[in-house]
């Protein structure tokens, strides 16, 4: 069993994962501050709670899991708010265009992404998201499958 309460243990976390969950964070969210803040809030949430993982897969399981959470809350919660005139005038202010692929990945619901993401963008085989979700190893299967038709037909409708 590994706990990661050390100070030693948060930083080898955050320096060998940070990068990663950057990216998925990024994918499933248009603000790169709001990237930041999923990744920071996985991480508080490793900090409070103080899991114990079974080994280094589970541990990174356990921190890909929770940053997708963190980023589908952040993303319904942007959704729903209402901005002050003044936030709402910086709120205005454009994001850098993202990649038409980017955005139809964005565009997806988050089951289809995030295993688009994990394996397209990480380089994850179909059993290595199995066991980072986990879920069977035929529903990531049929989850990219449909997440990757979702996709065409999103970048087609971007191209008509």
């Amino acid at each position: 069993m590994h706990t990661s309460g050390t100070d030693e243990d948060i930083r080898r976390l955050v320096e060998t994962y940070s990068p990663m969950l950057l990216r998925l964070a990024a994918a499933r969210l248009a603000s790169p501050a709001d990237a930041e803040d999923a990744v920071q809030e996985a991480f508080l949430r490793l900090l409070t709670t103080q899991p114990v993982f079974r080994d280094a897969e589970h541990e990174k399981a356990w921190l890909i899991r929770t940053t997708l959470h963190r980023a589908c809350d952040i993303r319904k919660s942007a959704a729903r708010r209402n901005l002050p005139l003044e936030e709402a005038a910086l709120a205005a202010a454009p994001e850098p265009e993202a990649e038409p692929l980017l955005t139809a990945v964005r565009a997806l619901p988050e089951k289809y992404s995030a295993v688009i993401h994990l394996h397209y963008y990480e380089g994850y085989s179909i059993q290595e998201i199995a066991n980072l979700l986990g879920v069977p190893v035929p529903t990531v299967g049929t989850r990219l499958a449909r997440g990757r038709e979702r996709l065409r037909r999103l970048l087609k409708e971007g191209r008509s």
